[in-house]
């Protein structure tokens, strides 16, 4: 009499072997692999926060800015200059290095430096901020590099760049701009995009007549006005008119201003040959390109007339 179960034996192993390889190779799921997605959000919400920068719309005079490296050892200053190159490959800035009048100072310290019970790597940050009707413009900024960068890339540098380029700590614990540095952080692209919305306004000047105050006294009209540059170049000389009803009173020029900086003027006794006055205009005559145009003029009903 046979044997069957030798024979039963075998087929269930080649069941079960035909069955393991049914499972393995029928796609029951569909499961799609790709890329870890990084560049980490400055903060730790979804929301665009507003609080990037130590103020609002920090930035430069232009997106070419220029820098100077001094008294750092050879692999700092490689670091430095490799930090650079990563921001400008990242953004619209670009940075070039001058022997003198630089933008952006770089120096190197041997020491550690401990603070919290934590070396710090480095310093920086803005060193000299104008506050226009515009931006916060940044004129220099100045970085100390403490410890050189043990990470691939140059992180300790290239966050204190960003210091000077106004960029506060960053809560999330991915982002270069943490308070404490590790080698798998990264620029956001939230950062990205707020540096390159901020520079892409143009480096234009920015003349606008303010606070302007007028007064007739018979046929002689009193006034006061100031004129201030709110852009991103100094600006040239520029022209001042005072018209009375569309007729030119009184002309007078203005030097040069720079960002930020204005002028106050007081004028008595401008002769107005008209009978009657309606209105006043106060218009800046400045021939190059401007930021807003819209803000060279102001117009005055005259409430008062003897």
């Amino acid at each position: 009499m046979m044997d069957w179960k030798p024979i039963l034996g075998l087929l269930f192993f080649i069941l079960v072997i035909a069955l393991l390889g049914f499972y393995w190779m029928i796609p029951f799921d569909v499961t799609d692999f790709g890329f870890k997605e990084k560049n980490y959000n400055f903060s730790l919400t979804e929301s665009n926060d507003s609080g990037m920068q130590f103020y609002s719309r920090m930035r430069f005079p232009s997106p070419n800015i220029s820098y100077r490296i001094e008294d750092c050892p050879l692999g700092k200053e490689d670091n430095m200059e490799r930090a650079f190159e990563i921001i400008s490959e990242k953004t619209i800035l670009d940075f070039y290095a001058v022997l003198g009048n630089e933008e952006i100072f770089v120096t190197c310290d041997s020491g550690n430096k401990i603070e919290g019970g934590l070396f710090i790597a480095g310093e920086g940050g803005p060193t000299n901020i104008t506050k226009t009707s515009n931006f916060n413009v940044i004129k220099a900024g100045a970085i100390t590099l403490i410890r050189e960068s043990q990470c691939e890339d140059p992180n300790v540098g290239m966050h204190e760049l960003l210091h000077v380029l106004g960029f506060d700590h960053s809560p999330n614990p991915n982002n270069i701009m943490y308070e404490v540095s590790k080698c798998n952080q990264e620029i956001s692209q939230d950062m990205i995009d707020t540096i390159n919305d901020i520079y892409s306004t143009p480096s234009y000047a920015d003349l606008s007549v303010e606070n302007v105050s007028a007064v007739m006294r018979g046929k002689y009209l009193d006034a006061n006005l100031t004129v201030i540059n709110n852009g991103l170049e100094d600006s040239k000389n520029s022209t001042v008119r005072i018209y009375a009803d569309d007729e030119m009173i009184k002309e007078f020029g203005i030097e040069e201003l720079e960002i930020g900086y204005g002028r106050k003027i007081s004028l008595q006794n401008i002769f107005v040959l008209q009978i009657s006055v309606d209105e006043l205009k106060f218009i800046i005559s400045y021939d190059e390109p401007e930021l807003n145009k819209q803000d060279n003029e102001i117009i005055l009903d005259i409430k008062n007339k003897n």
